[in-house]
């Protein structure tokens, strides 16, 4: 062995008590400090801690530090000797939370020699300056959770507000019959029974059974304290501010709303005690200034809309746009139509003879008749074996095709029909808007399909709404607002948030929307439906649609007064008269206002 060999050997012999050697492969301070720093940059809580010199002490308090920062946040710590002492360490902590939203710092850290091994001297300060016992992390995203939502004229529709939770554990089911009346008063659906049915789908030691306003809550507060199993929990909710609001186009508006309020979130991290409550600002920067979420809805519409659907006890829809802006305003469904889903906007049925409005244009665009042209309209007509009544088969004679379209004449526009190209109706209804497929931020949609007619028969089916034509209520509205603006509208539910289409807006003929708004003045007052004469400026068209066995059928009024344009359905109405009567219902208050 050489003489530089065995010098070496005797330094480490005369060093090993104090500062330790590596010449064998022992663990020197800075490798614990690096091991460390490893460990937690991994978010290994169990190996950081082993690598202190009070694992049991450590462990809990890094585990905190990791959950308080939350899962989605990366971490990484970095070791450098502080200056000529090698038993002690720098540590860079960087925390990133997303763009723009890091929280970078530095700890002192000294090494301790346990046996042949070095650790980590254990105290909360080595995962931060100011973390002492009984503190923790913790990161915050904040958020302007106080962004209202509201209608075209700034009314609130929906804000921020304090729910209470209302849960009852397994162990105590019985108290369901003692909890459900008390619950009926603002939930009437609610029964043991029901409560009973939810413990049955779930294995869950407990069940939410509703979710009360504030106001609800308080005054049940005290009786449902009293209740075994039961607890209650306040949070956070985005609701509607009248309570009587219900429509399906508010469902999405929360995501629009979530989004908008994380685009402008600040962001936060503290240390706080065993209480949650802060001690020390680590870093702070607060969110932007969000504007409310202004939805092109009308409240006063709305509500009137809902009252006057709800009198119908089968499923009734009324859908109302702006022609002059796209601005969806109303979309309203009673209880029987809310238990068949968001038929307003996803809703596909035979429109009947509102489709008139589309057969009638493209015969005028195709030159085929004019508004005074004179037309047939006898009690039934058949084409290719295709025997075409009208209701009741009464029979005109002939007349002028505005009259026979306000009178509703199935049979003149079962021979227009079959007199179009097979693509006719196809064309004229994209250019109203049914058939396109349109992406409308905060819905679903559709609305309708009108394919190409290949045989006479399939025309005149088609011509009067029936045969593989169908629409929604929303599609319908879209066809009406179209026509009252003169070129396909792009409807719209939130105020800049763009509407895309599969088809671009295509302008409609002008003597086709003068003839056809003409026609449906006409039908308001000497045609179909006269029980709206009383409202002033008043255009329409009435539908009556058989479906299924073609003994039912559905019931529609479609139109146009001022900047409304909207759509009224009674699904298995049987005639057009509940659907008028909606109408008038909702559109005299309205206008009136």
């Amino acid at each position: 062995m050489t003489r530089r060999c065995l010098s070496t050997l005797l330094l480490c012999a005369l060093l090993l008590g104090s500062a330790g050697c590596s010449l064998f492969g022992g663990k020197g301070p800075q490798d614990a400090f690096a091991a460390f720093a490893d460990a937690v940059q991994r978010k290994d809580a169990g190996a950081a801690a082993a690598d202190t010199s009070d694992p049991n002490a450590a462990a809990p308090v890094i585990t905190w530090m990791f959950d308080g920062m939350g899962k989605n946040a990366t971490l990484t710590v970095q070791s450098a000797e502080a200056g000529d002492d090698e038993n002690r360490a720098t540590l860079t902590y960087t925390w990133t939370f997303g763009p723009d939203k890091s929280l970078r710092y530095d700890v002192n850290a000294t090494a301790t020699q346990q046996g042949d091994d070095w650790r980590v001297q254990w105290t909360p300060t080595v995962l931060h300056p100011d973390l002492a016992p009984g503190k923790t992390f913790q990161y915050s995203d904040d958020k302007n959770y106080l962004t209202p939502v509201t209608d075209r004229d700034g009314q609130p529709l929906m804000s921020w507000q304090t729910v209470g939770v209302v849960t009852l554990t397994r162990a105590n089911l019985a108290s369901a019959a003692q909890l459900a009346p008390l619950l009926q008063q603002f939930a009437p659906t609610i029964t043991d029974a029901t409560i009973a049915e939810q413990f049955a789908g779930t294995q869950d030691d407990a069940v939410t059974v509703v979710r009360l306003r504030k106001t609800d809550l308080d005054v049940v507060r005290d009786q449902l304290a009293q209740i075994p199993g039961v607890t209650v929990a306040e949070q956070g909710a985005l609701l509607t501010d009248n309570r009587d609001l219900s429509s399906p186009a508010i469902a999405g508006l929360q995501e629009i709303w979530q989004q908008r309020i994380d685009a402008a979130a600040g962001w936060s991290v503290m240390l706080v005690d065993e209480e949650g409550r802060p001690t020390d600002q680590l870093a702070s920067t607060p969110p932007r200034d969000t504007p409310p979420v202004r939805t092109t809805l009308d409240l006063r519409m709305q509500l009137l809309a809902q009252q006057a659907v709800a009198t119908e006890p089968r499923p009734a829809v009324i859908v109302a746009i702006s022609p002059g802006t796209g601005g969806i305003l109303v979309a309203a469904q009673n209880a029987a139509a809310n238990a068949q889903g968001p038929i307003a906007f996803s809703g596909s049925y035979p429109p009947g003879s509102t489709f008139k409005t589309i057969t009638t244009a493209a015969a005028l665009e195709a030159g085929i008749a004019t508004p005074d042209s004179p037309q047939a309209c006898p009690g039934r007509v058949t084409v290719e074996n295709r025997t075409i009544p009208n209701d009741d088969e009464f029979d005109l004679g002939t007349v002028p095709l505005t009259t026979a379209f306000a009178k509703s004449c199935n049979t003149t526009m079962a021979v227009l029909s079959d007199e179009l190209p097979a693509d006719a109706l196809p064309k004229m209804a994209k250019l109203f808007g049914i058939g396109v497929d349109y992406v409308v931020p905060g819905l679903t949609t559709i609305t309708g399909t009108v394919p190409n007619a290949d045989t006479p028969a399939q025309k005149v089916e088609n011509g009067i709404g029936q045969g593989t034509v169908t629409v929604s209520p929303f599609g319908l509205a879209v066809a009406e607002a179209s026509l009252g603006h003169g070129s396909t509208i792009t409807p719209t539910l939130v105020v800049d948030e763009k509407t895309t289409a599969d088809t671009q807006s295509q302008p409609i003929p002008p003597t086709v929307v003068d003839s056809l708004r003409a026609m449906m003045t006409q039908t308001v007052a000497d045609g179909t439906a006269t029980a709206l004469r009383d409202v002033p400026g008043l255009g329409g068209k009435t539908g009556t649609a058989e479906f299924g066995d073609n003994t039912s059928s559905h019931g529609w009024f479609a139109g146009i007064v001022g900047d409304i344009a909207f759509a009224t359905l009674v699904v298995g109405g049987d005639t057009s008269t509940p659907a008028v009567t909606i109408t008038g219902d909702f559109l005299r208050p309205a206008v009136a206002g």
